[in-house]
C-alpha cells in the first residue's frame, strides 16, 4: 500500500483524509512539520506528502524547501493545501517544486484524483 504524509495544523483535515484515503493509501497525520521532519529523518520515506501552508513552528512553504533542499526526500511529490488564493504565492511553491497547490476548502475526492496522477 502506498504511504502519503499529511501535514496540517487542522485535526479536522486529518479525520476527513483518513476517511477518504485510508482504505487506498497508508496515511501518516502530523499537526507540525517539525514532528514530520523528525518522522522523515527515522529513515520513513512516504510516497507522497500533502501539506498546509499556514502551521504554527514552520511554515509549510519552509517545510518544501527542507524537503526539496534535500537528497533523500527531494524526489517526493509534495502537494500544498492553502486557506489563501494567492497567484504569487501558488506560483513560488510551484516553482520551488511543489506538484500541486489546492485551495481549502477542497472536496476530497478532487484531491484523491490528484493524488492518483503523482502516485
Amino acid at each position: 500500500m502506498k504511504k502519503i504524509l499529511l501535514v496540517d495544523d487542522k485535526a479536522t483535515i486529518g479525520r476527513v483524509l483518513k476517511i477518504y484515503l485510508g482504505t487506498e493509501y497508508d496515511l501518516e497525520y502530523f499537526e507540525n512539520p517539525l514532528k514530520a521532519l523528525e518522522w522523515l529523518n527515522e529513515g520513513n520515506i512516504p510516497d507522497l506528502i500533502i501539506s498546509d501552508i499556514h502551521m504554527p513552528h514552520m511554515r509549510g512553504n519552509e517545510f518544501l524547501y527542507y524537503l526539496k533542499g534535500n537528497e533523500l526526500f527531494r524526489h517526493i511529490p509534495v502537494v500544498m493545501l492553502s486557506s489563501e488564493e494567492s497567484t504569487v504565492e501558488r506560483i513560488q511553491l510551484l516553482e520551488a517544486g511543489a506538484a500541486d497547490y489546492i485551495l481549502k476548502p477542497f472536496n476530497p475526492l478532487e484531491l484523491r484524483a490528484r493524488i492518483k496522477k503523482y502516485i
